[in-house]
């Protein structure tokens, strides 16, 4: 009774997560995590529940069964390193889907029916099969045609659940079937939120999962079953456990949606709990950045701010990346982002943007719902990683998106075009046109974005070269006007890089000395004329003069 009990649905939980919006979350993950464990549990539990059932038979009965079940193991993890993979390629290579859809039933069936001949469960079996095609070159073309049959057994699983439920069992047992309800949904929301709260996790989520994972999952049915044909279980308690599995799964998305409310109750009451902050000014922040992810994006955005002296408050759910933070200096918060509190331990309310670099949609979308619920009129600038994802986040109003392939795209189709002889001018606008109609979807009538491109590329269609004067270049001491390099050599020198510091336009009696580095503007020959006059010695006479 108790494994029954204690098994939770994952099914039920990723469409309650999925329609609420809250996947990708930290609680979501928890919960994931934890709902993965349990699903890998029930494999000993198909194995072993049998044996105990028959307690007369000792260790011996026992122990055959879990050396059956490691024999049934160890045959299927070589036939599914060796013999399945050439397999599913031989079925591949004749390019059909239905005989690949046949293939991949068929081994899933024929699975199941060799762990009943082996003495063990046919859904342990079932579950193995599964395992296995997971771990193969071809389980994502597997899952997805196998997508339409999960869904219909799926739907007859718990279609054959509903015809087990007897109504006027149901009322009669009513009395019964409201108190352990009640001690499930008290007793697993405990003991699962306390077991979160003990690793750790904080604010929201010890909440989110205790209402999140009370209820009785699937896997109990395939159990109880097993336990009724052992007479482990009686067909009464069964039903009674039947009926309060499926209570509890209709009542998982209406008290899991209460989460939000019932910590905004909490926390109003007792005050808000600590937060992790590194740096954190005690008079507040205003007129700052907030930044969310602290990645490879999000790590150079800091570094950049933080070179500017920009105040910014990074937000960042990896304690590894919290801790970076930590040791360079930087604001930061150690939460998730799209949870309520967290953004108001930012004061996302008093900032002046938000900048959002994780690369995971749902994520995202989860963070920006929430910033938009707590400040209407902050800027927000996300990530997006396609034109699809783009759209998606424009619906939500967002100020503007980046994609940052994109950008390593035009990058490298301007370093291509260079190196293929074209010209600079060519390169700028090609490589303009494509930025502009890539984001066209967004900022297409934004004046002020399509100012800041045109200024880009036209500062872009200024050729620069460098130009570095050697130890013994005639250069050496002498001024730019005492050189008259503009008339020798037809090039400008536009700026002057000496010991790290840069000196713009300098002025014609700048004298030039060894290892000065000159920004050069002109045509191509002219460059190298320059290039030309700064390798050449000095004749005699300059030396003597």
């Amino acid at each position: 009774l108790g494994s029954l009990i204690s098994l939770s649905s994952t099914m039920v939980l990723l469409k309650t997560l999925t329609a609420q919006g809250r996947m990708g979350t930290l609680s979501s993950r928890v919960m994931i995590g934890m709902l993965i464990v349990q699903d890998l549990a029930v494999v000993p539990m198909m194995i072993l529940l049998p044996a105990l059932a028959q307690p007369e038979a000792g260790l011996r009965l026992l122990g055959t069964a879990t050396l059956r079940a490691a024999i049934f193991l160890f045959v299927m993890v070589v036939v599914g390193t060796r013999v399945l993979p050439q397999l599913m390629r031989v079925i591949a290579v004749r390019q059909s889907r239905e005989l690949f859809l046949l293939a991949i039933t068929a081994i899933g069936l024929g699975v199941g029916y060799a762990t009943y001949l082996f003495g063990l469960s046919f859904a342990f079996g079932a579950f193995v099969a599964g395992l296995v095609l997971s771990e193969s070159d071809y389980a994502h073309q597997a899952l997805s045609d196998i997508i339409p049959l999960r869904d219909v057994f799926g739907m007859l699983f718990f279609a054959s659940i509903g015809m087990l439920i007897d109504p006027r069992l149901l009322l009669a047992t009513s009395g019964q079937v409201i108190v352990l309800l009640t001690a499930v949904i008290l007793g697993k929301s405990l003991i699962l939120g306390g077991l979160s709260a003990a690793f750790g996790y904080r604010n929201v989520v010890p909440l989110a999962v205790g209402l999140g994972l009370f209820q009785i999952g699937e896997f109990a049915f395939v159990l109880g079953r097993v336990g009724v044909q052992t007479g482990s279980i009686s067909n009464a308690l069964f039903t009674l456990v039947l009926n309060t599995a499926v209570l509890s799964m209709v009542l998982t998305p209406v008290l899991s949606g209460t989460t939000g409310a019932i910590y905004a109750w909490w926390r109003n009451r007792n005050g808000r709990e600590p937060f992790q902050t590194i740096n954190l000014p005690s008079s507040g922040l205003r007129d700052h950045v907030v930044l969310v992810g602290g990645g490879r994006v999000g790590r150079f955005t800091a570094e950049l701010l933080q070179r500017l002296s920009l105040p910014a408050v990074l937000i960042e759910l990896d304690y590894r990346r919290f801790l970076q933070a930590r040791d360079a200096g930087r604001t930061a918060i150690f939460g998730d982002a799209a949870q309520q509190v967290v953004l108001e331990a930012a004061q996302v309310s008093a900032a002046r943007l938000v900048l959002v670099t994780v690369p995971i949609l749902s994520v995202t979308e989860a963070v920006v719902d929430q910033v938009r619920a707590i400040a209407p009129a902050v800027r927000i600038v996300a990530r997006a990683e396609g034109a699809e994802q783009l759209r998606q986040l424009q619906a939500r109003g967002l100020t503007e998106v980046v994609q940052p392939e994109l950008e390593a795209g035009l990058e490298m189709v301007r370093q291509a075009l260079l190196h293929l002889d074209f010209g600079v001018t060519d390169v700028h606008r090609v490589s303009a046109q494509l930025r502009q109609e890539m984001y066209a979807p967004l900022f297409g009538h934004d004046s002020d974005y399509q100012r800041l491109v045109q200024l880009g590329s036209a500062g872009q269609l200024f050729d620069f070269s460098w130009v570095e004067i050697p130890v013994g270049s005639v250069m050496d001491g002498r001024s730019i006007a005492d050189l008259a390099l503009r008339s020798r050599t037809g090039a400008t020198v536009v700026g002057i890089l000496r010991d790290g510091q840069m000196l713009p336009n300098p002025p014609p009696d700048h004298p030039l000395h060894i290892a000065d580095l000159l920004a050069i503007a002109g045509t191509p020959d002219q460059r190298r004329s320059l290039e030309a006059l700064a390798r050449a010695r000095p004749e005699p006479r300059d030396i003597v003069g």
